[in-house]
């Protein structure tokens, strides 16, 4: 864009947009709404929102995001429409206006995680979701300073790893009973009028989110009205989830300052001390309770089924029950699941823990069972393809579990894996060739790579073309919970920075190409934040001869690594495929890996 050109203009040509001026320019306001927000200026707030809902760089930003960043950007809504061209893309930024007409939601529906349940999700259209991305710009930063601290889901910079260093702190010290409970269809069933109120908007703005959620839902050719609930495949749908369930700490904390607790001597101790004593840990519509006292967790049961029914919730029997961590409890086992992990309590020998016990945080074996179910669909339905092409599918599935584990004492999970998946490729292998030996199908399929025996990958001339990645070489480094009310709005950019880079979930080379490039994108400059979708890209294309080697790699966001892509020729070489080892690694920052398939809000 010339020098001349106002960046206001909206005939300005999409690839020709200094990005790096806008990020900056929507970032410094959303760090003023977070600071006003912080200090109770609500006035204050309510103006930097209408600023940035107006300014045409929030809006351009807004486009990108839904066009080009998301990774369900290619769903289409009820007007059929599933990408945008540039100059369309630049026309929809002049489009965009609190108050316009909203159509209704299209209804798909997924599969959930391990169950034959199907999920419905409610697609809005580009327009709305574009609309929907530029209010949730405005709306996050105040909520992000006034959330409560053990909140953890579909939060920026907060991840279920947060959520359960959260519990290992609360109980790690003193054995407790725990109320594991779940809101049943909490998407659903949320009360709209409980919701707006809270909301306590502009009437602009109030009237908007209304209509979204009063807008109806095109399941085929049939329209239902939605009187309650907020659509899940909706951009600003986890943030108004969030919103409806806040409060729920501070309920609970109010309980907690009434306790009858005293010290040794008989004193009652400091309502500090209550409340630290009782724990609620939120991920979206899941939490637990903690408490050494049975009927004090029994009576929190009572009181958040009153304070649900007041937003139109109630709890899920089915997934909610009483235990204790370390001791049987009635006919419930010790410990409980949560978030795809086991949580319990050992009894040890006084020379293994002072405490006389340990917690140990696995793998749930639900969670182990769902993914070799993965795993061997993949193998079945890849019989008759080659060994590089069952690679190159299993890769990203065996990488993202064992990343996502990888902060907890999941080495035996990962070991019994392994051996299950060796299992399944050798009845995999022996089928293809049911006329040669054993042993002749394993030297064909399994080889001796450096210091480390019986390999699954492939070779062509001498050389490794792909390789099979293995549960048990993730190394476990523990995870360093989020600090209290910290927020990537607070401006703290090198903390946040140097989050990315330790972030269990993060690929290994990613992690890497972070620190060097010391969090930032190397192509506009920007550090990345949390949320950002960062691509890994050869600096000199593999089609022009570049080498899949670290000091050719560098770390872009995806709509950086589009732009670089479209003049380095890359799209109009020929891959040498004898070079390629892995594809290259994409990474959605701080996004949990089952709760995102779960939930299905990357469709949006």
């Amino acid at each position: 864009m010339s020098k001349t050109s106002s960046i206001n203009d909206t005939r300005v040509e999409w690839n020709a947009i200094n990005w790096r001026k806008l990020e900056r320019r929507v970032y410094k306001l959303q760090k003023r709404i977070y600071q006003a927000s912080n200090r109770g200026d609500v006035k204050a707030v309510r103006r930097l929102q209408k600023t940035l809902m107006r300014s045409w760089s929030a809006r351009c930003l807004a486009v990108r995001r839904v066009t080009q960043d998301n990774q369900g950007r290619k769903t289409a809504g009820v007007d059929g429409v599933k990408s945008l061209t540039p100059k369309q893309r630049v026309a929809l930024t002049g489009k965009l206006k609190l108050g316009s007409k909203v159509s209704p939601t299209r209804r798909v529906w997924i599969d959930k995680q391990g169950l034959d349940e199907k999920r419905p999700l409610g697609i809005p259209t580009m327009y709305d979701r574009a609309l929907q991305s530029l209010v949730k710009m405005a709306l996050e930063p105040f909520w992000e300073a006034k959330f409560e601290p053990n909140s953890y889901g579909f939060r920026p910079g907060r991840s279920c790893q947060d959520a359960v260093a959260a519990i290992f702190s609360a109980i790690n010290k003193k054995p407790k009973f725990v109320l594991d409970a779940d809101i049943a269809k909490c998407f659903d069933c949320i009360d709209h009028k409980r919701l707006l109120e809270k909301l306590n908007t502009f009437p602009t703005l109030y009237r908007q989110i209304r209509s979204w959620l009063k807008a109806g839902v095109m399941d085929g050719t049939e329209l239902f009205t939605t009187s309650e609930g907020t659509p899940q495949g909706g951009v600003i749908s986890p943030l108004l989830a969030n919103i409806a369930l806040h409060g729920m700490e501070y309920r609970i904390n109010q309980f907690a300052k009434t306790l009858n607790i005293q010290n040794q001597k008989g004193h009652q101790v400091s309502w500090q001390s209550k409340v630290g004593s009782l724990n609620i840990i939120r991920y979206a519509d899941d939490f637990v309770i903690l408490h050494e006292d049975l009927t004090v967790v029994q009576r929190c049961k009572e009181i958040i089924s009153e304070w649900l029914n007041d937003m139109g919730l109630e709890l899920k029997p089915r997934k909610t029950r009483l235990a204790h961590t370390l001791n049987r409890y009635e006919q419930e086992k010790p410990g409980f699941d949560f978030l795809g992990v086991n949580i319990r309590q050992f009894n040890v020998g006084k020379y293994h823990s002072k405490q006389g016990f340990k917690t140990i945080i696995t793998p749930s074996n639900k969670s182990i069972k769902v993914h070799y179910d993965q795993i061997a669909k993949v193998i079945d339905t890849h019989k008759s393809a080659s060994q590089e092409a069952l690679i190159k599918h299993l890769n990203p599935i065996i990488r993202g579990w064992s990343n996502y584990y990888a902060s907890q004492v999941s080495k035996v999970a990962y070991k019994k894996l392994d051996y299950l998946l060796y299992q399944k490729l050798e009845t995999w292998a022996n089928s293809r060739h049911p006329n040669k030996g054993k042993r002749w199908v394993a030297n064909k399929y399994w080889h001796r790579t450096g210091n480390a025996n019986w390999v699954f990958c492939s070779m062509k001339n001498g050389e490794i073309t792909a390789r099979l990645l293995k549960h048990d070489a993730t190394p476990i480094v523990r995870h360093v919970k989020v600090k209290g009310n910290a927020s990537p709005y607070d401006g703290n950019l090198v903390y946040w920075s140097s989050r990315m880079g330790k972030n269990p979930e993060m690929p290994t080379r990613v992690a890497k190409l972070l620190k060097v490039q010391k969090g930032k994108c190397t192509h506009c400059g920007l550090h990345f934040r949390s949320g950002d979708v960062m691509e890994v890209d050869h600096i000199i294309p593999k089609s022009k001869g570049g080498w899949d080697e670290h000091k050719n790699l560098q770390l872009l966001h995806r709509h950086c690594h589009d732009k670089k892509t479209r003049f380095d020729g890359s799209l109009r070489g020929t891959r040498n495929k004898s070079q390629v080892i892995e594809e290259p690694d994409e990474v959605k920052v701080s996004r949990p890996v089952l709760k995102t398939s779960q939930r299905g809000d990357s469709l949006a």
